[in-house]
């Protein structure tokens, strides 16, 4: 059996730690063909960005895909311009219920592809406070010791 490849492009690791992921969603997202060339290379940071719901629809903002010299010649490439996700609208309404309702926020957790698509997993998240976050790092820290006992034994 052939073993998995990673196709990972990017991820958020920041917003693992800042929030609690209740749900993920899986969104397509309407990308130019600079971009699609600057993600094969892994030009592309999620740390800064963040998703709204405008209108009926979900966009990406603060996203950094930064331009391959070789490429966009003929066009001037914005790194950081917003981003359509696509969605259905089903999702969407269910995501804007619990936005407005329960006080959640959408957080981009990762970029990656899916055949010859590129999708974002979105996150439904609550933000941590700071001592949840000193507790999330404990947990973290007794989990790796255990399996490092574990594995000595």
């Amino acid at each position: 059996m052939k073993p998995k490849e990673n196709n990972t492009i990017a991820q958020n690791r920041r917003a693992l730690h800042d929030y609690f992921i209740e749900e993920r969603f899986e969104a397509g997202i309407a990308l130019e063909g600079w971009e699609v060339k600057s993600l094969r290379a892994g030009k592309v940071q999620l740390d800064q960005s963040y998703v709204l719901l405008k209108n009926g629809e979900t966009w990406l903002f603060g996203a950094q895909i930064t331009p391959l010299n070789t490429v966009s010649t003929h066009k001037i490439a914005d790194p950081q311009r917003s981003r359509k996700l696509l969605l259905h609208r089903r999702e969407i309404g269910r995501m804007a219920g619990n936005i407005q309702r329960k006080g959640y926020t959408l957080v981009p957790l990762s970029l990656y592809w899916k055949n010859r698509h590129i999708k974002l997993q979105i996150g439904l998240a609550k933000g941590k406070k700071d001592h949840d976050k000193r507790q999330s790092e404990k947990e973290r820290d007794w989990k790796r010791e255990k399996q490092q006992i574990l594995k000595k034994s």
